[in-house]
């Protein structure tokens, strides 16, 4: 019997969301993209080019997502919400009290309340959740956790994470840059993966943090040095360069009794490295797939979710630290 493709909202069209939306046409037996809220006319136009690009009618936009899904509830079955981060925590709650299951852009939320209040709307409404970071979602990430949980490579003593990128000038005179809307600069934007996919890898809570934040003049910072301290006594350090020359790349090591983990904050490579004699070779993975599908696959219970709010708690519980130890020029915060 053929599956009935997943009926769903598109919350946000902006260019993320279209990047998105142009992998999803490959799933049309699978898909149907049902309806779109799109308050700025511009990005609903450049999405129903997209649509009439590949040959199909553009679905219709409903700008107030309250009444979108006071409409056309019973129609859909799914939510992809891809907005400004202040956004996300309202209108991923209204998604899973209309009864719809969740795939929400990084960073999940604003803040760890935040966070405890999404994971609290999940379990009353009982619907899915999964939070779109790449490097949660991707194979590598995945194989690693799974090797670091099972003692492979012995305790973890130390993780050193790096990203950078030209997103400073990049990003100048848009809501990238305004506090309010975005919760922060490089480091809780393309730096959110940086967080997130070390304390996916660490597999458990940050108990305390000592970080410094520099705007180099622009409203939010652009860079950010941060020393941290797990539950277990592992000891982190991230660094994010927003200012780099053009570019945007990424670092992350795992350091083990027995071993060297290298990957990415994508989870672009996984290598491991067992000796100084040898250089680090490839670690065997199952193919990629995009957020799209592999929400799909979680949905059909098909895979575990690889990504639930719980891991944008712990990510939300660190940027909180960061921001207060910031604030008070490095001082170190418990997380309690």
């Amino acid at each position: 019997m053929a599956t009935q493709p997943v009926r769903t909202v598109m919350v946000g069209c902006g260019g993320m969301a279209r990047h998105h939306m142009r992998a999803m046409y490959e799933l049309r037996g699978s898909t149907e993209i049902v309806a779109v809220c799109e308050p700025s006319q511009a990005a609903y136009d450049a999405t129903a080019a997209l649509f009439e690009q590949a040959g199909m009618t553009p679905p219709p936009n409903q700008p107030d997502l309250d009444q979108l899904l006071a409409d056309h509830h019973d129609a859909l079955d799914a939510a992809f919400i891809v907005t400004p981060h202040v956004y996300h925590h309202d209108q991923a709650q209204a998604c899973l009290e209309a009864g719809l299951d969740v795939l929400l852009e990084k960073p999940m939320v604003m803040t760890a309340d935040e966070a405890r209040s999404l994971i609290a709307t999940r379990d009353r409404t009982g619907k899915l959740l999964v939070v779109a970071f790449p490097g949660s979602l991707s194979p590598n990430v995945r194989t690693a956790t799974a090797l670091l949980r099972s003692g492979a490579f012995g305790r973890i003593l130390t993780i050193s994470g790096v990203v950078w990128q030209n997103w400073g000038p990049n990003t100048a005179d848009t809501w990238r840059q305004q506090p309010d809307i975005a919760g922060g600069g490089f480091l809780f934007d393309t730096g959110a993966h940086l967080l997130n996919t070390v304390v996916d890898l660490a597999g458990e809570e940050v108990a305390e943090v000592a970080a410094y934040l520099d705007n180099q003049g622009r409203p939010v910072e652009t860079l950010g040095a941060v020393i941290a301290r797990l539950r277990s006594g592992a000891l982190v350090t991230l660094h994010a360069c927003g200012e780099a020359i053009p570019s945007c790349d990424s670092d992350v090591r795992v350091f083990c009794e027995r071993a060297i983990l290298y990957s990415g904050v994508w989870g672009e490579r996984l290598e491991v490295q067992y000796t100084s004699k040898n250089p680090p070779a490839a670690i065997p993975v199952p193919q990629s797939r995009g957020v799209w599908e592999q929400f799909l696959a979680v949905r059909a219970g098909k895979q575990a979710n690889p990504c639930p709010p719980e891991v944008g708690l712990r990510m939300a519980q660190l940027w909180d630290a960061i921001k207060a130890s910031a604030a008070q020029g490095g001082v170190p915060v418990q997380i309690s």
